[in-house]
């Protein structure tokens, strides 16, 4: 017995004292509620942001994660961006073990350097320093510290303390530090009471401040992200960027500033004038002006993305477009701009956030949050939106890059915020026919011929004006949802108006389409129209549902049956009719054919989180109903 206890002890005691040697990052202080649900553990961030000027800032991070398993790897990537107008001072970096003790170290002189340039970006003068430890034993921790110096104020950071779904957070905050005459401008998201602020002799700093936030688990259809956690952004009053001086106290003051980087820039050469009245002059309509003059733009211009310091905001001048015949969206947009002017339209340079899935932005705080520039031509009676870097696109048609979000329309008086147009149910269509005829082997031969309208057909428009047929035909012996396929024939047209369709003819071969087992038929009725969406039941939904972009399906299918055959079951028919949308199916048989319908509306918007249940309901049923089969039988 006294051995037993006398082992026990010294256990304890070698215990305590690897425990007492851990380092302070050690993975064993880290709380149990934080661990919950957490792939990665911010320990520490202390994100500073100090204003010296109008034109120059120096923001530093240090920051602490602990990475629990793989999913959390990403968290552990240094990555920092400078160009021109910022530059990183200095980089360290630090790994630790699951105890805190440093296992390396690396300094800014070992770390990774590449050019960033990014999708549709030719010439760049950004650079990414970038650094990954590579650890894959479980636990660890990593620490930086960076420091970047701002030779501009157009550019100020957000805070986010849990950047995204599955990271909690033990300290961080943001601290500002200004002379005591400068006003700064912040909003802040799911943030409690107020910043602290200190006053000294000739500085002000504010500081938010967080601790403890648990990790949050993304839910499908979710609000943005500052509705779920902590976000605070900020924003300068008077900035300079080179030699160019603004303010963004308001959306007018800001537009006032992009206005002064583009004024005198819309200047023709005399032979571009001269087409532009042999295009435009013998048309009295002006949006069939509009168009004409956007199609020769299209025609003889070409996007080439060139982000050089405050050329990433200021556009290449009229002539210079009309000599080179490229420019980057900014360049384009003056572009046109100019060719509509001398035409005698007016029309407003635009700020847009572009991007499918990036069509937010805070309209109640002027800022830089635009990464995009597009044409607004006002008309009498409407308004005609132009994409200037597309080559392809008809005259009046966004698509989801850029259609129902927040523009800054930018004249000499400054800016004003508007929405682009939006596409609903009742432009985005998906109108399909087929007629097929199903094999004694179970071969199904289709001829579907699909009309696709306004979102619809955005992804089929890049596909046949970017790729060859054969490549066409690549990514649809790859796309469709069969088995084992044939694609025999395929064609496209392509109607450019306002809302644009596209008419898809397809003549596919489907193996082994339908199962024959004895006398027993089995088929889908539903040959391409089936829903995907199904998501997972949560009874402690938190937050709200965001439904994306409104659309309409309707399919309308017939199949011709091999001899002999009779219904032993039929699906039932399906309706359904909810916030979310509408649905409905029906299949019968007659003259040796089946003939199916189907038609889904979703609807956009957002809705209660209590009514999530609901919502799942209505994708589950329309996902079983999509799948139904006939269940036919041979004639003796």
């Amino acid at each position: 017995m006294k051995a037993r206890l006398i082992i026990g002890c010294l256990l304890l005691v070698s215990s305590a004292l690897l425990h007492a040697s851990d380092g302070k990052y050690s993975v064993s202080g880290i709380s149990p509620v934080l661990r919950m649900n957490a792939h990665a553990v911010v320990r520490l961030e202390e994100l500073k942001f100090e204003i010296k000027s109008v034109k120059e800032a120096v923001q530093t991070n240090h920051y602490v994660i602990t990475v629990f398993n793989e999913n959390g790897d990403r968290w552990a990537q240094f990555s920092e961006y400078y160009d021109n107008l910022r530059s990183i001072v200095s980089a360290e970096g630090i790994l630790y073990d699951a105890n805190g003790t440093q296992l390396k170290k690396v300094k800014k002189k070992d770390m990774g350097d590449l050019k960033s340039t990014s999708v549709g970006t030719f010439i760049d003068d950004s650079r990414v320093k970038f650094h990954n430890f590579y650890q894959r034993t479980y636990p660890y921790t990593v620490e930086y510290t960076v420091e970047i110096a701002y030779k501009s104020t157009f550019f100020f950071p957000m805070w986010a303390p849990r950047a995204s779904g599955g990271i909690a957070v033990e300290k961080s905050s943001l601290s500002v530090v200004c002379p005591a005459d400068y006003q700064f401008r912040y909003e802040s998201f799911l943030y409690n009471g107020e910043p602290v602020v200190q006053k000294e002799k000739n500085t002000r700093t504010t500081t938010w401040s967080v601790n403890n936030q648990p990790a949050i688990t993304k839910e499908p259809y979710s609000p943005l992200w500052h509705e779920i956690s902590t976000v605070v952004i900020l924003g300068p009053t008077e900035f300079q960027i080179e030699n160019y001086k603004g303010n963004m106290m308001s959306w007018k003051d800001f537009g006032k500033f992009v206005y002064s980087l583009k004024a005198g820039r819309d200047q023709l050469p005399d032979n571009i004038k001269q087409t532009v009245h042999q295009i435009a002059d013998g048309l009295t309509d002006p949006r069939e002006k509009i168009a004409r003059l956007y199609e020769y733009m299209q025609k003889n211009t070409r996007y080439i993305g060139i982000q050089l310091g405050i050329g990433g905001w200021q556009p290449f001048d009229a002539k210079y477009v009309a000599a080179n015949g490229y420019g980057d969206c900014k360049a384009l947009v003056n572009y046109m701009y100019s060719l509509l002017k001398e035409a005698g339209i007016n029309s407003y340079y635009s700020l847009v956030r572009a991007g499918k899935y990036a069509n937010y932005i805070t309209s109640e705080f002027p800022a830089q949050q635009f990464n995009h520039v597009i044409l607004c031509v006002p008309l009498q009676k409407d308004t005609v939106w132009l994409e200037c870097t597309s080559q392809t696109l008809p005259a009046g048609y966004l698509g989801d890059f850029t259609e129902g979000r927040y523009a800054l329309l930018i004249n000499e008086s400054g800016g004003e915020l508007v929405r682009t147009p939006e596409y609903g149910k009742n432009e985005n269509l998906q109108t399909r026919r087929i007629k097929a005829v199903l094999e004694n082997n179970g071969t199904l031969q289709v001829k579907a011929n699909t009309n696709y309208e306004g979102l619809q057909q955005d992804d089929i428009h890049g596909l046949i004006n970017n790729l060859s047929p054969d490549k066409v035909k690549e990514y649809l012996h790859e796309e469709l949802d069969f088995a084992t396929y044939e694609v025999n024939k395929f064609d496209y047209k392509e109607k450019k108006t306002a809302i644009p369709s596209i008419l898809e003819a397809l003549d596919i071969s489907v193996s082994n389409y339908a199962t024959i087992t004895g006398k027993r038929l089995f088929i889908i009725p539903n040959i391409m129209s089936r829903s995907y969406q199904k998501p997972a039941a949560d009874s402690t939904r938190r937050y709200d549902i965001q439904l994306g972009a409104a659309y309409t399906e309707t399919d309308t299918v017939e199949i011709q049956l091999p001899a002999g055959y009779e219904a032993e079951a039929l699906p039932a028919d399906v309706s359904l009719s909810t916030a979310f949308g509408t649905y409905k199916s029906t299949t019968k048989l007659a003259d040796g054919k089946i003939y199916y319908y189907r038609c889904m509306e979703q609807s956009s918007g957002r809705f209660p989180a209590a009514n999530y249940a609901e919502l799942v309901k209505f994708y589950e049923t329309i996902y079983k109903a999509d799948r139904n089969r006939i269940v036919l039988i041979k004639n003796k």
